[in-house]
């Protein structure tokens, strides 16, 4: 239990702009094994076109490598960041971008996650990205 609660980065966050979508004070981004998961809850959605998940390394720019539909208010969300089997950092920074359907947008608070994956599932993950 120790070692899981080492792993874990939680930042509160509260969100709120225009048209009323508010991400409601919880996001959380883990690393276990060689994935990293984000987690978050809605309060009040509306007008609102998509969430867009935003990773950068340190000294990188954020580059977008999901987005996820809005499913109404009061929901949860998660995504599975598994494409860090080959990245030469372990540490990652993420964003939840939260886009308005007439394009206006806001973006959550920063969170930063240590990962490093064992050089087993990094190989691993390199041997199957091949056969894909």
């Amino acid at each position: 239990m120790k070692k899981l609660l080492a792993g874990i980065l939680v930042i509160w966050i509260s969100v709120a702009f225009a048209s009323a979508v508010i991400v409601d004070n919880s996001l959380l981004a883990r690393s276990e094994g060689s994935q990293i998961q984000l987690y978050w809850k809605t309060g009040t959605e509306s007008n609102l076109r998509a969430f867009a998940i935003e990773r950068k390394t340190v000294n990188g720019n954020f580059i977008q490598i999901a987005e996820i539909s809005p499913r109404g208010s009061n929901s949860e969300y998660s995504y599975v960041d598994d494409n860090l089997y080959k990245a030469a950092s372990s540490v990652f920074v993420y964003r939840v971008k939260i886009i308005d359907n007439n394009e206006s947008y806001a973006y959550s608070k920063e969170l930063t996650v240590s990962h490093s994956p064992s050089d087993i599932k990094r190989t691993w993950g390199s041997i199957k990205a091949m056969f894909r």
